[in-house]
């Protein structure tokens, strides 16, 4: 089994930058995928990158490329998503994922969750 907790969510201003984390805890070894997805008031989850977990290759969101950078700690088992130049639509709950098939964008592929943090930009 295996525990996700994500932190570093907050209010910020458009252009603002934040940094997200997910630490994990419990059974690694089987990991080829760590996703970030969110969802914004009203609106369905939807992927925003990935990496993955050996290779250190990402992958993001048309919708993020340029402004957000996922990046990892092999040995302590964390990942973060680096959001800069962000924007009010980058506005929902951030949720970090581990998949053991995949390092691609379909949600249902992910197995074990974080129970999310909360980005707000607003002015």
């Amino acid at each position: 089994q295996v525990d996700l907790v994500e932190s570093g969510g907050g209010l910020v201003q458009p252009g603002d930058s934040l940094k997200l984390s997910c630490l994990t805890t419990g059974r690694t070894m089987s990991r080829l995928g760590m996703a970030w997805f969110r969802q914004g008031p009203g609106k369905e989850r939807e992927y925003v990158g990935s990496i993955h977990w050996l290779t250190g290759a990402t992958y993001y969101a048309d919708s993020v490329k340029r402004r957000f950078t996922i990046s990892r700690e092999y040995a302590e088992k964390t990942f973060y998503l680096q959001m800069n130049s962000l924007k009010p639509e980058d506005t929902g709950v951030y949720y970090c994922a581990e998949s053991r098939i995949t390092f691609g964008s379909d949600s249902g592929e992910y197995d074990a969750w974080g129970p999310g943090t909360q980005v707000t930009v607003s002015s």
